[in-house]
């Protein structure tokens, strides 16, 4: 099994997390912020992880500093269950709709990380979560990771479908880009 624990005590936050790749969906969350767990779960639901993850975070302050670091947990361990990486995919792209609104995720697990999106919003806020964080989340991701992560929001009016179809479609590209095959390392340099 790759799995992976990452616990991560800070001023501002304590972060306990479970990832398993080859998993049966078994999600338990509590970050303290509704609709982070409500998106968590759907890119967990879809990439067909097992992801138990709890955060205790200075919320009296703001949902910053809790969303970047359960980005820096959530990076730290899956590139802890990746290992040596031998035998994943490494290349995925999606296109995912939600309802009126339709976003590409692509991504390379590469050991390059980089961020490139464009994430906007009519609204400051979903539920308690600010939206200008969903970037802080998928920044602090890709570069803990080691990913190159391109999200491009294709169309869309609703803010809650326009973020739901991202996290869903991360969690579609992270299952075929993390699936074992039998090629060894995917790349021309023969690491990753």
């Amino acid at each position: 099994m790759r799995e992976a624990r990452i616990d991560r005590k800070t001023l501002e936050t304590e972060i306990s997390l479970r990832l398993g790749l080859e998993g049966d969906s078994k999600i338990v969350l509590n970050t303290g912020i509704g609709f982070l767990d409500h998106m968590l779960k759907a890119m967990a639901f879809y990439a067909g992880f097992d992801l138990e993850l709890s955060c205790i975070g200075d919320l009296e302050v703001d949902n910053h500093h809790s969303v970047e670091d359960i980005g820096l947990s959530l990076g730290a361990a899956l590139k802890e269950a990746l290992g040596d990486k031998r035998g994943i995919g490494r290349f995925s792209s999606t296109i995912t709709p939600m309802d009126e609104a339709l976003a590409m995720v692509a991504l390379d697990i590469s050991s390059r990380p980089y961020l490139v999106e464009n994430l906007n919003f009519s609204r400051e806020r979903l539920g308690a979560m600010e939206t200008q964080d969903f970037k802080e989340f998928f920044r602090a991701f890709a570069f803990s990771a080691g990913i190159t992560l391109h999200i491009n929001l294709m169309a869309g009016e609703n803010d809650h479908h326009k973020i739901e179809a991202v996290f869903k479609g991360l969690g579609r590209a992270l299952k075929e880009a993390v699936a074992l095959g039998d090629r060894g390392v995917v790349s021309t340099k023969g690491v990753l």
